[in-house]
């Protein structure tokens, strides 16, 4: 559905995308995930023309470039920064977005309507943005890029600054989304979103892409041995292990323990095995 292919972007003396090759299939949320700075947004602006590459090239679908009006038309985008009129009301922001998109008439208001029931800003519809908390802007950002039915959707950190409610809400938009076939391109810098909704994930760190695969792959390859975390009764101690369930049973047999619990690698670990450094750092 999308190809990126060494895709280099700098500003000035600062690489933004280093050497990016990216292959999007159809019908899977494929994540993004990498600290702020990583480069993220910029790639998600490139892949849809706002930004022009200093090298490589970009296709949608069968080799359509996201500069032709018919490739775009294709691709629906939910910015970082949200993009949205706060002086008109949710319904107008809408029929605005879908106007650009050439929808009018009764289709323009059958798909504003669709939309914001999707996002459950029904009862919303007729207050000015200015109004709306951070999460309904959020929600509504996204009704935005779905206004024209796009089967290729990019989300740039679409749960930025919302509140837990808000936040679940996107998820389950989300994953409706994906049950109807969307392409959905999601970046982040929460691993726990990239594990919850991702079919595979990319990690990206300075411009570059350092892994790629499910997340159940990316922890296998990259996140390292489990750890029992076992207090004896004089302390927690911390032991690395490959098979916790011996590991477990000799510690009763030697009446070693009291109590314990079992640290999984996550994606924070594959982040920190791969880059020497905590994704949040």
């Amino acid at each position: 559905m999308l190809k990126l292919n060494q895709i280099h972007k700098a500003f000035g003396s600062m690489k933004a995308v280093d050497g990016l090759t990216l292959e999007i299939l159809e019908g899977e949320v494929f994540g993004l995930l990498g600290p702020n700075g990583a480069g993220k947004t910029t790639t998600v602006n490139i892949a849809v023309g706002l930004l022009a590459a200093d090298e490589g090239t970009v296709e949608i679908g069968d080799g359509h470039s996201p500069l032709d009006a018919a490739s775009r038309a294709l691709i629906g985008v939910a910015p970082q920064a949200l993009a949205l009129y706060e002086e008109l009301t949710g319904r107008e922001n809408l029929a605005f977005f879908g106007r650009l998109q050439g929808l009018g008439g009764g289709a323009l208001k059958s798909r504003v309507t669709s939309a914001l029931d999707f996002v459950d800003l029904g009862d919303r519809a007729g207050d000015l943005v200015k109004k709306y908390s951070g999460g309904m802007k959020r929600r509504l950002n996204l009704a935005c890029a779905l206004i024209h039915d796009p089967p290729l959707i990019l989300l740039d950190e679409p749960t930025a600054g919302v509140d837990p409610q808000s936040r679940n809400a996107l998820y389950e938009n989300i994953k409706a989304l994906r049950a109807e076939g969307r392409t959905i391109i999601y970046t982040t810098h929460y691993m726990e979103e990239a594990q919850k909704l991702c079919d595979r994930v990319g990690i990206i760190d300075v411009g570059r892409l350092l892994a790629l695969d499910s997340v159940e792959g990316l922890i296998d390859s990259h996140g390292g041995a489990s750890a029992l975390v076992v207090d004896g009764g004089d302390g927690e101690e911390r032991i690395e292990t490959d098979d916790p369930v011996a590991e477990l049973t000799g510690l009763k047999s030697a009446g070693r323990l009291k109590s314990f619990r079992l640290d999984r690698p996550d994606l924070e670990q594959v982040f920190l095995n791969l880059t020497g450094r905590k994704l949040r750092d």
